[in-house]
């Protein structure tokens, strides 16, 4: 009888976790072995600057299966456990320490890192970030002092933390040097939206702003901005966006560009690597180009394409984009994927905070974000997937159901 064949999956986030799930239901019933560099087994990322960073979740609750899943299943997971190194040709992981794990099939899902800033005093006690659950726990240790708090950065995750913090009751600025939070992904009318909410809830938002240093004896208790102003603080929480981690899969020769780049199977250039999550720079058949989506759904979802290839299965991971925010009672959903657009037209009030907004181009609907309106995300995804043209008063017009557009 010959050997059981193993699949390696390497970084044991959600992704990880979700795919070696996969590789059971789809029948595999070889080793399976999910290293991760973590002392914690997978995780969801989603709460740590939300719930359980306020306190109004368990710790449990973030876990991606129960502690004793793995085991249940035959999955071993290495966790505290770093891989250093990956040899296609031997088809083998070498973990610090020296030991090697030979593999038929590799899958990296070794996800992304913050940016880290180089700005004076960057290295003070007090200038955290937020990646890791280690993190958030240090930060909800933070919160729970009490005192001002200092954000740089208004994108997701930067956003979220400030209300968290400021429904903890702490003093909060948060800065940001485009001209709302969240231009970038949102541009400036949908932003201006969550500018009026943090500022209604008392955050001291300042945009089009430049830091300059951080400042202080051994820890952070100012941050100075390119304006010559000075923030005072007891600490800071530096989201700035994140980057793939692509090091091991640079080293292994695998072709990399903002990402591991990988088919719609996800695959990569070398045969049997392939590779999941957010260091997946993945072909998509409905856009048509590679894209990279950094949220929880394409970790959850995309590992189920990556364990069926795996295993000489037909599939094509051709999911919508799709992601979902909570801050303050501003609870969206946004599906689809809009990088430009001619306009943005909005059905609802967005004054009371109750609508869906479309991302267009000629005519299309790219994208679609429903603010305190739910149960739409089908309907939404139907009009960007139809490619059909709408007339945009039609959108606008709450009396045309969104199934009949």
């Amino acid at each position: 009888m010959p050997d059981r064949e193993t699949h390696v999956i390497v970084g044991a986030s959600l992704a990880g976790a979700k795919a070696a799930e996969a590789l059971r239901e789809e029948g595999f019933d070889g080793r399976i072995v999910l290293v991760g560099k973590e002392a914690e087994r997978p995780y969801e990322r989603p709460p740590l600057s939300k719930d359980y960073l306020r306190g109004e979740s368990e710790r449990e609750k973030v876990y991606v299966h129960p502690a004793g899943f793995y085991e249940e299943h035959d999955i071993e997971l290495r966790t505290g456990t770093e891989v250093e190194r990956i040899d296609t040709g031997k088809r083998q992981v070498e973990l610090a320490g020296g030991e090697c794990i030979g593999y038929d099939r590799l899958l990296l899902t070794t996800g992304s890192e913050p940016r880290r800033l180089s700005a004076p005093g960057a290295d003070l006690d007090g200038v955290l970030y937020l990646r890791e659950l280690a993190d958030s726990d240090a930060i909800a240790a933070r919160l729970a002092a009490g005192g001002r708090a200092v954000v740089i950065g208004a994108g997701w995750i930067g956003a979220e933390v400030a209300a968290s913090a400021r429904q903890k009751g702490l003093e909060v600025a948060l800065v940001e040097m485009a001209s709302v939070p969240l231009e970038r992904v949102l541009g400036p009318e949908v932003g201006a939206v969550y500018a009026d909410a943090h500022r209604e809830h008392g955050v001291d938002l300042r945009t089009g702003a430049g830091l300059e240093a951080f400042e202080g004896d051994g820890r952070v208790e100012r941050v100075r901005l390119a304006d010559g102003s000075a923030l005072e603080c007891d600490f800071v929480v530096v989201g700035v966006g994140v980057t793939p981690r692509t090091a091991l899969a640079e080293d292994a020769g695998l072709s990399v560009d903002n990402g591991i780049l990988v088919s719609q199977r996800l695959e990569s250039s070398v045969a049997g690597v392939f590779a999941a999550g957010d260091v997946a720079n993945a072909y998509h058949p409905f856009y048509e180009r590679k894209l990279r989506v950094e949220h929880w759904a394409n970790a959850l979802n995309q590992p189920a394409t990556a364990a069926r290839a795996m295993l000489g299965k037909p599939g094509a991971y051709d999911r919508l984009p799709y992601f979902f925010s909570d801050q303050y009672d501003v609870g969206m959903e946004y599906t689809g994927y809009a990088a430009e657009w001619d306009e943005v037209v909005f059905r609802g009030d967005r004054e009371a905070r109750e609508f869906i907004a479309f991302w267009m181009r000629d005519g299309r609907v790219l994208a679609g974000m429903n603010v305190n309106v739910w149960d739409v995300t089908d309907a939404i995804k139907a009009l960007i997937q139809s490619r059909e043209q709408i007339a945009a008063d039609r959108l606008r017009d709450p009396d045309v159901p969104l199934d009949r557009l």
